[in-house]
């Protein structure tokens, strides 16, 4: 397997485009990436297009296709890919796998969504419905409720307080706030969250992460092809997916299936949680974050709560985390998510990203998870990129 670089990245502003077609919100991003890596569309060799639910109503099944040929790339092959909450980061490993192993030199991987066009019971019924087995989703075993039962567990073992949890959201919502792609734009204090409506206990509105439309692209060339076109690009140091193994007998505080792909992503980049400078990761929902911290490596089981207390995954910490604001800033637009965190990742190892810049970033993580079967994640991916 030869290096692979990230030489493009573009996206879409997320939140609401009931005014624009799904066709259309691809097409910028697609753009954006396209003009950033300074390649001709018709140098584009293989694409991947991440949606996960536009075929439920009628516009998304052959999206690829739809949003490229408007670019002028067509005879390629392009394929739709869907993972749960991992769509997109899944295009990005199978374009970096197409590079890497040489079956190409230039490949575009881009995401989007448009999950506003639906009703709330629509979509949670995409969600929460007939992929579940033994009728979990009618039980509540879905994204709020599982999250709030590893919140409760956590808490319950660790002595992790509710304040603690409420602090992942104040950060993010600060991140958010510097970030002019970002859904929710504004900062939250601590007593507000804590005293907003309560989705499912522990965590209130502001812990858990809205819906949106948008896309994200990103461009990825072998390295020859990269030392043509450009001056800084950033490489992928590791592309791990794993999925889970489901225990009845784990405390549900955590997801094994993210420990096993961290330790994979360490090994195949050489380096350690310690090296990594920077991290976006899938914060579906406040504690998810938390759990996060642990399974990544950042801090030990049990530490996650006074990690984010005492500011070391905030800017200037040990390990600054999500300072793009995360989904619960940016929303959750699941088909285009993976391949945001990893656009902001780039801006950060580029030098970029504005008033949100972690100084002197080299290393970055990205973390995405997808589904869940009983008790863990039924895919997770991880990337580690380098400068």
């Amino acid at each position: 397997m030869r290096e692979v670089a990230v030489i493009g990245i573009g996206g879409t502003k997320f939140g609401k485009h009931s005014d624009r077609s799904i066709r259309d919100i691809g097409l910028e991003a697609c753009l954006k990436a396209i003009r950033d890596a300074g390649v001709k569309p018709k140098e584009i060799e293989w694409a991947y297009a991440g949606n996960l639910a536009q075929w439920e109503w009628g516009q998304g099944l052959f999206i690829g296709q739809v949003v490229l040929r408007e670019l002028g790339i067509t005879k390629i092959p392009i394929t739709r890919v869907e993972n749960g909450c991992a769509t997109a980061s899944t295009a990005f490993r199978e374009a970096w796998h197409k590079v890497a192993s040489g079956a190409c030199d230039v490949a575009l991987a881009f995401g989007v969504e448009q999950m506003t066009v639906v009703d709330s019971t629509k979509m949670l019924s995409i969600f929460g419905g007939r992929q579940y087995p033994e009728r979990e989703g009618d039980m509540g075993y879905t994204g709020p409720g599982l999250f709030a039962l590893m919140a409760s567990r956590h808490m319950a073992e660790f002595g992790t307080t509710r304040e603690q949890i409420a602090m992942v959201a104040v950060k993010n919502r600060k991140f958010g706030s510097l970030n002019p792609d970002a859904q929710l734009q504004s900062t939250v204090t601590l007593e507000e969250v804590l005293n907003a409506r309560m989705i499912s206990d522990p965590h209130t509105l502001y812990q858990c992460c809205p819906r949106g439309d948008g896309a994200a692209a990103v461009v990825l060339a072998s390295p020859e092809v990269a030392g043509r076109y450009s001056a800084n690009p950033i490489w992928v140091a590791a592309s791990v997916q794993v999925s889970g193994d489901y225990p009845d007998d784990r405390s549900f505080v955590g997801l094994d299936c993210d420990v096993r792909a961290a330790e994979k992503a360490y090994e195949m980049a050489g380096m350690g949680p310690d090296d990594v400078d920077l991290a976006e990761v899938h914060d579906c929902f406040a504690m998810a974050e938390i759990a996060h911290y642990e399974d990544l490596g950042f801090c030990k089981k049990g530490e996650g709560g006074r990690f984010v207390e005492q500011g070391l995954s905030d800017m200037g910490g040990q390990t600054p985390v999500n300072p793009s604001g995360g989904l619960l800033s940016k929303g959750h637009v699941i088909g285009a998510t993976g391949i945001s965190q990893i656009i902001e990742v780039v801006k950060q190892l580029r030098g970029d990203a504005g008033p949100r810049q972690v100084e002197g970033a080299r290393t970055g993580l990205q973390h995405n998870g997808g589904g869940f079967i009983h008790t863990d994640a039924a895919c997770s991916i991880i990337h580690i990129f380098k400068r």
